[in-house]
């Protein structure tokens, strides 16, 4: 399968079933930091978790519903990407990711996400990636920000997470405008 570098000693990989394993050492390494806006880590709560989340996603890329992409960084899985969900006739799809902590602050998700951004708009024709996020989490609003989304709207308190009410901000991005940033970013580089 694919390796795709991201620099610094990264790469963008296919999260398959069989790294069940390594994913959950993942979450355990960042249970606490990356539940505190989403709930994979109650999902991938042991080995079982692990492989029937896996085993979900690998049900959706067979379907052409989603996928599941991991970040490895000096061959440790470190966090991952996804297309959570995955409309091709719509044209839409939803991207999300996590991060265990020590890994966060270097770039990954944002990188990794370019690359699966050009794909998704230019492979497979997509016309619009939706970003949802927890308005409490700062750093993946950032991460919205830098791929040149648009923040859209709030959903006022309509996601329960942990007992708590939480918002859930909307950012997305189009097809023309994705194509316009990059080539603007060719253009200044030389």
């Amino acid at each position: 399968m694919y390796a795709i570098p991201l620099g610094d000693g990264a790469e963008l990989r296919p999260l398959e079933v069989w790294h069940a394993e390594e994913l959950l050492a993942n979450i355990e390494r960042g249970r606490e930091f990356i539940g505190r806006h989403v709930g994979l880590p109650d999902v991938v709560s042991d080995l079982d978790g692990a492989r029937g989340w896996l085993k979900a996603y690998a049900d959706k890329r067979g379907a052409d519903a989603g996928s599941v992409h991991g970040i490895w960084l000096a061959g440790k899985l470190v966090g991952g990407l996804l297309f959570r969900v995955w409309d091709t006739p719509g044209g839409v799809c939803e991207a999300g990711c996590w991060l265990e902590p020590a890994a966060a602050g270097r770039g990954l998700v944002t990188r990794g996400m370019r690359v699966l951004l050009d794909w998704a708009f230019e492979e497979r024709g997509m016309h619009r990636v939706e970003w949802y996020v927890s308005s409490a989490n700062e750093p993946s609003i950032n991460v919205a920000r830098r791929l040149g989304m648009t923040r859209e709207g709030v959903l006022r308190e309509n996601y329960r997470h942990r007992g708590e009410r939480t918002s859930t901000e909307i950012w997305s991005v189009l097809a023309p405008e994705w194509r316009a940033a990059r080539a603007r970013a060719a253009h200044d580089d030389h």
